[in-house]
């Protein structure tokens, strides 16, 4: 496996655990174009490090992140793991949303202090736009200010906010998805993603010739979904690093893939 890179966000229901099962898959396949529709807290890319990758999310504030870290982000801004810091970030950067400026370099700074410093990594935001996740309560937290490092690394990857359906996918592009999981609450951008949703990205997921490869919660619907649009589905146990509940006992994830043996 190539060198990687440590995702520089928390993420819920983060990858970096599969990240050698997909990189099997991706490596039969030549290493080809890596295009994730739903890419999150990054640890696919990051961990297979393909030459050249389309990476989209409907979330504008990750994708924003990224956008800056493939400039070679420096953060100035003061990061404290003190809720009075955090609130007060907090605030300045539902301002910075309002004021119609999401895509400054700010406001990408302020959402990486907000990720590692907030409750469980968690990204959430209500139905006027505005990200209400509170204080995290951390022991300790270490911050990165210079993400240089990356530059490299991202110099060939294309970086797109919007709806998967737009991606103009080429034949031999190994998509990776990896939708929100099948539970009630999947508010992490403006919009929802509902069973609707889950249903649209299967469809489209089929119409690409080459290989495609989709992670989910492996709830009985999820699974029946993939299995009769013509998947080759394998379950997984996922580690669960991130919990309301506390609850940490690997829970099962089915592995979809086709046009490429398992």
């Amino acid at each position: 496996m190539p060198k990687s890179l440590c995702p520089p966000l928390k993420w819920a229901g983060g990858k970096r655990w599969l990240v050698p099962t997909i990189f099997e898959l991706w490596n039969k396949c030549g290493r080809p174009r890596l295009v994730e529709p739903l890419c999150g807290g990054l640890a696919i890319a990051l961990g297979l490090m393909p030459p050249r990758a389309v990476l989209s999310d409907i979330n504008p504030h990750n994708i924003n992140f990224y956008k800056w870290l493939k400039r070679g982000l420096r953060i100035s801004l003061p990061m404290e793991n003190r809720a009075e810091s955090y609130y007060a970030h907090r605030e300045r950067f539902n301002d910075l949303i309002e004021l119609g400026q999401a895509r400054s370099e700010e406001a990408a700074a302020l959402f990486y202090y907000l990720n590692r410093t907030g409750y469980n990594g968690l990204c959430r935001f209500n139905s006027s736009g505005r990200f209400n996740v509170p204080f995290g309560k951390y022991r300790r937290i270490v911050y990165r200010e210079d993400f240089s490092t990356y530059r490299h690394a991202l110099a060939r990857w294309t970086f797109y906010c919007g709806d998967f359906e737009a991606i103009e996918l080429a034949e031999g592009d190994f998509v990776y998805a990896d939708p929100p999981y099948d539970v009630q609450f999947t508010r992490y951008a403006q919009q929802d993603f509902r069973w609707d949703e889950q249903v649209r990205l299967a469809r489209w997921l089929i119409k690409h010739r080459g290989p495609a490869v989709i992670s989910n919660q492996a709830t009985d619907r999820v699974v029946e979904l993939y299995e009769a649009l013509g998947f080759q589905t394998r379950i997984l146990k996922a580690p669960r690093r991130i919990s309301c509940t506390g609850d940490r006992t690997p829970a099962d994830e089915v592995l979809a893939v086709r046009n490429l043996r398992i």
